[in-house]
Parts: structure tokens; C-alpha cells; sequence
């Protein structure tokens, strides 16, 4: 570890730099001279790593100005994660030190003495969870064991003993419930009468029968927004809600930098209400979370309102974020994320129904539009303050340009020109605080949200508050590395699965990232974030190491980190990470 840290970068052949890279294309970084590297041969490797690069086909970044057209989107065909045969793994009631009701017919192993001879060695003498809590959960299992148990017996510090940080975890019996049904929304069952009584309404006028009475917005509203918790969003850092990658442990990562608002990653509406424990795992917040949000995306206003008091009357969070700019093709096409832009009465009945539910703020984001070529954005966000949003966040890019192209900031102030005197946070292209700088003094938004910006660069928030460049070492950086490790480890776990979930989450992570370049590598600061790199060398080998693009160094530094690799071990990326013009 310290050779890698302290060792410089000499022996990579340098064939004539200068003139390999005599002027800068546009799109392309200016990196100093003496930094520039011919790339080197693919390299040949018997690790146990090797299948990762055998995986990576993408390679958006150092392509030395190839015109082979670079794959978009997300690796849609990504070899499962290996798992461990349940039979391998301890049962669960027998490290609670509880009575296992399945007896001889478990799925798990109850032979401890099996176990622990066929138990890898542990990691490390400390374990976090331990040090934090005075108890690890996963006793004989721990992968960290060796601070904690003694004679095949789980040790708990009773001076250090206290509750979990973690917010929002969900019994076995309240996800019970959900699967079967056995909760009961009173708000949200009246709502969808009377929308079904307005609908009976208009058709019936269409068609010429007469109707008794009226039913007005004053049936349906039961929150009136005066009497709705009050958040003061303007002027606050806002990390984006990021699927895979804006987990808990990224979050805290992200707060100790100085992040305000942090915003779970995008649940689906109908997982949650089936009570599947994975997408209720989303919603976990630790307590460094002080301004947290829970975004879900939905196509129906009777599941969003149910879902709505739901989370009003069990979950602990300060807003509730509606998202209507994901472009997955399998959200769009089930109606919701950015197809419900395109769906303007079924959106006023959600929003509406969602924001007279909640008693906390309901925000929701949003794309320019659907296509490319037309914008929309700016007609629709006048009706969702009126329908009873309190924030909208605008994605400076329609659902079809993705990332291919840069934010439209003159439009997203168009936007929140027509949003006031609703808050408007603007979304896009933010990575260094002279952008937030231009956006927040040359347009009218309350505030920006950060989402790739976050992802390579997290020191970025101290950059903003600070209004200055941190020229951060390669050391610091795995020194972070580290740190979102640990608290991989307390989220995740730390047996055998907890462990190789934490590496699988830190290499999603680096691949974004490894495209931070070095203030001190740059020739100019700051770094543009479509700017793609020549191939370079860092100042030393761990700073080289972390900005390559291959695979097999972002397994190696999580094997600095967690230890080697299972057998059979593969890594694909979910992101190929497109965002290189």
C-alpha cells in the first residue's frame, strides 16, 4: 500500500508527447505535456481480475481521437453477481444466537465448527460495526471476527452499546402487511372515489345527462399547504437522486463534504406498496441525513396515494420527490418517469392526490421534455405549482438526448422564470464551483442539484462553499475510498455478502470516479465535464491507477480496500458511462 502511494510515475515510454498532442481538439482536456502517454499495449494478466477486462469492451476515455463509435446507455447484459450457495452461509437465527424453527430442514449451515474451517480469512483485526455499536449483528460470520468473538461467541460491549444510525428499516412484519394487504389507506381510498365521481361527472355532462351538485378541488384537498411542514429550499447543495450509485453509504460520503439535501435513489411505487424488501431497503436514512427525501415514480394516481400516506403515517422523511424525468425504457413504457410529462391529466390527478396526502413538502423532477426538439417544461411546471408541488427540479436535457449533450441553461431559467414563485432547482453540467457560480448569479433557480458532478468529484461541495479549486492527492482520495468502505461495511454487512456487495457498490462508483482529473495534471482549470482525456499518467502510481479506464485497477484497488476477489469474479459496469464527446 505505501509503495503504491509514495511510488512516482517514471516508467510509463513517453513517444514524443508534444507533438503527439500539438494542439487540443474541442472536447478533448488539456493535460500538461509532460503528463501525455502513447497508450500502452493491452496488457496480459493470469489474476484473478482478468475476467473484468475480458468484460470491458467501452472504453470512452484515452481513445487518442479514434472515431470507432462508442456504445451508449447502460450494459443491459451484465453477468450476474456471484453469490454464495445458502448452504455455505451460517443461518441467520443461529448468529443471533436465537432458535432456528426450520431445525434440520435450513437452508443454512448450523455445523459451526464446518464453518469456520471453510471461513476465509478475516480482513482486518477492526471491525466498524463493533467499534460503533458495541455489537456486530453478524457474529461468528463477521469478516472482521477477530475483534469481537472469543470462544465461538459473539462479544458485545455493553459501555459502547447503542441503537443503529440508520433510519427508516422496515420490520418483516410491516412488509408482511404490505404483501397481504392488510393495511388500509382511508386519504387515499376517498381520493380515488371522488376522482372516479369527477370523472362520472364529465361524462355524463359530455353526454347530456344532468348530474347532482358539483365537485370541486375543495372535495379533494384535505392539506392545505399553509399547513404543510415548511423547508427553505433556496441557496442549499442538492445531491441528486442517482439510481445504483446514490446509495446510503455514497450519501454519507457526499454529506461530510457538505452536501444539504441528500434524496434516496428513485424507488418504484408498486414494489414498495407489494412490500418487496429490496426497494424498501432504498429508503434506509442515516441520521448525518438531516434534509432527506424519498423519491418514487409511479403511473397511477390510486397507487401514488396510497403510497403517499403510507410514507406520511411510517416513514421518516422531510419531502417526498415525484420523478418524472427517468428515460429507462421499461419505466417509460409502463407510463411513468418522463412518459407522465406527456400525460397531463393523469399527472394533475397524481400530484394533486400526493400533495393533499402528504403533510411534508412533495417536489418533483423533471426533463425539458420528452424529444429532443420539443420542449415542454415550461408549459407543464405552472400547472404542477398549481396543482400543489412546492419545488420543481429541471434536468437541463430532454428524455432523448440523455447525457449526449450539454444542459440548456437558458432554458431551464425560462423555466423558473414561469415557476415563480415556486422554487425552481436547476440540474446539469455542474463541475466546479466557477458553474454553479455562472448558473446561480446568471439565472433565476434557488439552488442547484449536483448528479455526475457528485459522482466524480464529491469534494465538490467544499469546493462550492469554499469557492476554490482543491488540488486533492491520490492519498486523500483512497483515504475517502476507505471511509465509503466502512460505511459499506456497516450498511451492507460485514460477513461475506455484506463484504462483496460493498465491493460491487465501490466499483459502480469508480466508474465514474476514475474521470476526475487532477487539478495539477490539467492545463487549465477547470475540468469540463464532457471533456474527455488523452491518455495520461498521474503524479504518481496511485494517482495513475485511479484515473485509468480498465477495469481490472478499479478491482484492484477494491482489493486493496476489502481484500482478493472471490473465484470466478466478474465486474461489468451498470453505466457505460456515455458522457465523453
Amino acid at each position: 500500500m505505501d509503495d503504491v502511494q509514495g511510488k512516482s510515475t517514471t516508467s510509463s515510454s513517453d513517444c514524443g508527447n508534444a507533438a503527439t498532442y500539438p494542439n487540443i481538439e474541442p472536447g478533448v482536456a488539456p493535460i500538461k505535456s509532460e503528463f501525455l502517454r502513447c497508450r500502452p499495449p493491452p496488457r496480459t494478466t493470469t489474476d484473478s481480475s482478468a475476467q473484468a477486462t475480458e468484460l470491458q469492451k467501452d472504453e470512452p476515455q484515452q481513445n487518442n481521437g479514434s472515431n470507432r463509435k462508442r456504445k451508449r446507455g447502460q450494459n443491459k447484459k451484465r453477468p450476474l453477481t456471484t453469490s454464495i450457495e445458502k448452504g455455505k452461509l451460517l443461518c441467520p437465527k443461529l448468529i443471533a444466537d436465537e432458535v432456528c424453527e426450520f431445525g434440520t430442514s435450513c437452508r443454512f449451515l448450523h455445523d459451526v465448527d464446518a464453518f469456520l474451517q471453510s471461513k476465509p480469512p478475516d480482513l482486518g483485526d477492526k471491525c466498524v460495526i463493533f467499534d460503533a455499536y458495541g455489537k456486530c449483528p453478524y457474529g461468528l460470520a463477521c469478516r472482521y471476527g477477530s475483534s469481537h468473538v472469543n470462544n465461538k461467541k459473539n462479544v458485545i460491549d455493553e459501555e459502547r452499546l447503542r441503537a443503529s444510525a440508520t433510519k427508516n428499516c422496515m420490520s418483516k412484519e410491516a412488509l408482511s402487511d404490505l404483501r397481504k394487504k392488510k393495511i388500509q389507506f382511508p386519504k387515499a381510498d376517498a381520493y380515488v372515489k371522488a376522482i372516479s365521481a369527477m370523472n362520472d361527472m364529465k361524462n355524463d355532462a359530455a353526454e347530456g345527462r344532468s348530474t347532482i351538485g358539483t365537485l370541486t378541488d375543495e372535495d379533494l384537498i384535505t392539506i392545505r399547504p399553509e399547513e404543510k411542514k415548511q423547508i427553505n429550499f433556496s441557496n442549499k447543495l442538492f445531491l441528486a437522486p442517482l439510481t445504483t450509485v446514490g446509495n446510503l453509504p455514497f450519501r454519507r460520503i457526499c454529506k461530510t463534504f457538505g452536501a444539504d439535501v441528500t434524496c434516496s435513489e428513485m424507488a418504484l411505487c408498486t414494489n414498495l406498496l407489494q412490500g418487496q424488501q429490496s426497494e424498501w431497503a432504498l429508503v434506509k436514512r442515516h441520521e448525518s441525513e438531516d434534509l432527506f427525501g424519498l423519491q418514487v415514480c409511479g403511473a397511477w394516481p390510486d397507487t401514488l396515494a396510497r403510497l403517499s400516506e403510507y410514507i406520511n403515517d411510517r416513514v421518516n422523511v422531510d419531502f417526498v420527490d415525484l420523478n418524472l424525468g427517468c428515460p429507462i425504457d421499461l419505466v417509460f413504457h409502463q407510463g411513468a418517469g418522463s412518459a407522465l410529462m406527456g400525460r397531463a391529466n393523469k399527472l394533475q390527478q397524481i400530484v394533486t392526490g400526493m400533495s393533499s396526502i402528504l403533510s411534508v413538502p412533495l417536489t418533483v423532477k423533471l426533463r425539458t421534455g420528452i424529444l429532443a426538439k420539443k420542449s415542454t417544461a415550461h408549459k407543464l411546471i405552472p400547472q404542477i405549482r398549481e396543482w400543489g408541488a412546492s419545488l420543481v427540479t429541471l434536468h437541463g436535457r430532454s428524455r432523448e438526448q440523455r447525457y449526449t449533450k450539454l444542459a440548456d441553461w437558458s432554458y431551464i431559467n425560462e423555466c423558473a422564470t414561469a415557476a415563480d414563485p415556486m422554487p425552481l432547482i436547476g440540474n446539469g453540467d455542474i463541475l466546479s464551483f466557477e458553474d454553479y457560480l455562472e448558473h446561480m448569479n446568471n439565472t433565476n433557480v434557488a439552488g442547484v442539484m449536483i448528479a455526475r458532478g457528485a459522482l466524480i468529484k464529491p469534494w465538490l461541495f467544499t469546493e462550492i462553499k469554499e469557492r476554490r479549486h482543491w488540488d486533492i492527492s491520490a492519498n486523500e482520495r483512497f483515504e475517502f475510498l476507505r471511509k465509503y468502505v466502512n460505511y459499506g461495511l456497516e450498511h451492507w454487512g460485514s460477513d461475506s455478502l455484506g463484504v462483496e456487495k460493498t465491493r460491487r457498490f465501490l466499483l459502480e462508483w469508480l466508474s465514474f470516479l476514475h474521470r476526475y482529473i487532477p487539478i495539477g495534471v490539467l492545463e487549465r482549470v477547470p475540468q469540463r465535464i464532457n471533456d474527455r482525456p488523452p491518455y495520461y499518467v498521474g503524479r504518481n502510481d496511485l494517482e495513475t491507477m485511479m484515473s485509468s479506464t480498465d477495469c481490472t485497477d478499479w478491482v484492484k484497488l477494491s482489493e486493496m480496500l476489502l481484500g482478493s476477489v472471490p473465484t470466478n469474479f466478474q465486474f461489468l459496469p451498470k453505466h457505460r458511462a456515455n458522457s465523453y464527446q
